[in-house]
């Protein structure tokens, strides 16, 4: 490798690190502090409460937002749950196109964070707490979903979608084995973490 495609390889590593940064123990904390905010704001209007997304994965390199899913025993109507979460600091966006979750977005001066509100029990619910519990159990193949999350790191910059899709094959990849591994160990989620 000549010194200028050493030099280019050090520059993408390290733009991918940065988008993409190693494991901070302090994300576990920060879903715990807001897990027992929001459990207190909605009681038991929450079902479930949950750390998922990149974060919820020890060791797993992840974009450093915070992503809570919320499960609830029906989506509608949207009043049942809105207030209390937005007396959070967070606000909902009724514009979102996934029709199986309402997302809320933080307002300043919170952190980055995403809420996802699901039915419980729903497949979109089950599926990210298997994604999470199958990554945590298998850490081969959470360092292979870090080096194609870091591979395609760049997107982010300037197409998140992009970005996104890159990562799908494999998620899918991922959801048919962790489907294989939930049968044969009979995996069900375990108790919600706030």
């Amino acid at each position: 490798m000549s010194r200028n495609n050493l030099g280019e390889r050090i520059t993408v590593v390290s733009a991918a690190e940065e988008l993409v940064p190693d494991y901070d123990p302090a994300w576990r904390s920060e879903f715990a502090d807001l897990g027992r905010e929001l459990r207190q704001a909605l009681g038991e209007a929450a079902l479930r409460i949950d750390h998922i997304g990149s974060t919820s994965v020890p060791g797993l390199p992840a974009k450093p937002i915070v992503d809570v899913q919320i499960s609830v025993a029906s989506l509608e109507p949207v009043d049942r749950y809105r207030a209390a979460i937005e007396s959070c600091g967070f606000e909902w966006q009724a514009d979102n196109p996934e029709l199986t979750k309402r997302y809320f977005r933080e307002l300043p001066p919170r952190k980055r964070t995403h809420l996802h509100v699901r039915r419980s029990g729903s497949f979109d619910e089950q599926f990210a707490l298997l994604f999470r519990d199958y990554l945590r159990a298998h850490r081969e193949r959470a360092d292979a979903y870090a080096a194609i999350k870091r591979s395609v790191a760049h997107l982010l910059l300037t197409e998140r979608s992009a970005y996104v899709d890159a990562k799908s094959p494999f998620i899918w990849e991922t959801i048919r084995d962790a489907d294989e591994w939930a049968q044969e160990t009979g995996w069900e989620p375990g108790p919600t973490d706030a």
